[in-house]
């Protein structure tokens, strides 16, 4: 069954220079392979690097490394230091949880408008056909569920009809993307995240408004909970894996 909702200084002279248009493209396949070396805890916080032999390694120049280095420290995943090159920054649990904090308001505001519609939007008849689903009908595989957890809040968000929610929405997930996908790598969370979400649409389609956003409210609790325990110890895991590798 497919997910519904909305799916996520200068370079040396001795670079290669292609196309404006073919090292944007180009920069932006090297942003999103390390972005999911972030996500999977191959880079992990504290790991430094250099330029050089990261391009070496992704088979890039250095230009569009640079253009997707430097779009990662801007979204706060790395830092560069003039002497020391580049590192992975620490995660900061505590602006994760200011982060939740905020989903958690925008998407309140978005669950009270949908309740007071008139009819359901076509964007929720989707997530029912997904998420209400049959126990045998789930899907199991953790990267589908989690692209389709994502798009269930986005959806609920955009559904709403506020387009700057839906911005300030949209940047708030990303941010959170880092930790919040290792939330489906546990069968119990993946049926409870069913679970959940079926008993949001349910509070939703009957316009119960308080309902709905007490259970949504409940939903993203567990959500944060379970990711501060299994991020740290996919830190402590991948930790473990660097310092055999080093041995």
């Amino acid at each position: 069954m497919t997910p519904p909702g909305p799916t996520p200084a200068a370079a040396d002279a001795s670079d290669e220079r292609p196309a404006a248009g073919t090292r944007s493209t180009l920069a932006d396949r090297v942003y999103a392979r390390l972005k999911d070396e972030l996500h999977d805890f191959l880079l992990i916080a504290g790991d430094r690097f250099n330029e050089v032999e990261t391009a070496h390694r992704l088979g890039v120049s250095r230009t569009p490394l640079r253009e997707a280095l430097f779009r990662l420290r801007n979204e706060g995943f790395l830092e560069v230091e003039s002497k020391a090159g580049w590192s992975v920054r620490q995660i900061d649990f505590d602006k994760l949880d200011e982060l939740y904090d905020l989903r958690v308001v925008l998407e309140l505001v978005s669950v009270e408008r949908l309740c007071a519609l008139a009819g359901a939007p076509p964007e929720l008849i989707a997530l029912r056909e997904f998420w209400l689903a049959g126990p045998t009908e789930r899907a199991r595989d953790p990267l589908v569920v989690g692209q389709a957890d994502e798009a269930f809040h986005g959806a609920l968000v955009m559904a709403a009809g506020n387009r700057e929610i839906s911005r300030v929405h949209r940047e708030v997930t990303e941010r959170i993307r880092i930790v919040r996908r290792l939330d489906f790598t546990r069968a119990e969370r993946i049926e409870a995240t069913y679970d959940e979400h079926s008993a949001i649409l349910q509070a939703i389609g009957s316009r119960e408004a308080a309902l709905a956003g007490q259970r949504l409210r409940q939903h993203i609790e567990h959500s944060r909970q379970a990711v501060h325990r299994i991020t740290l110890h996919a830190l402590q895991a991948a930790r473990s894996r660097q310092a055999r590798c080093m041995g």
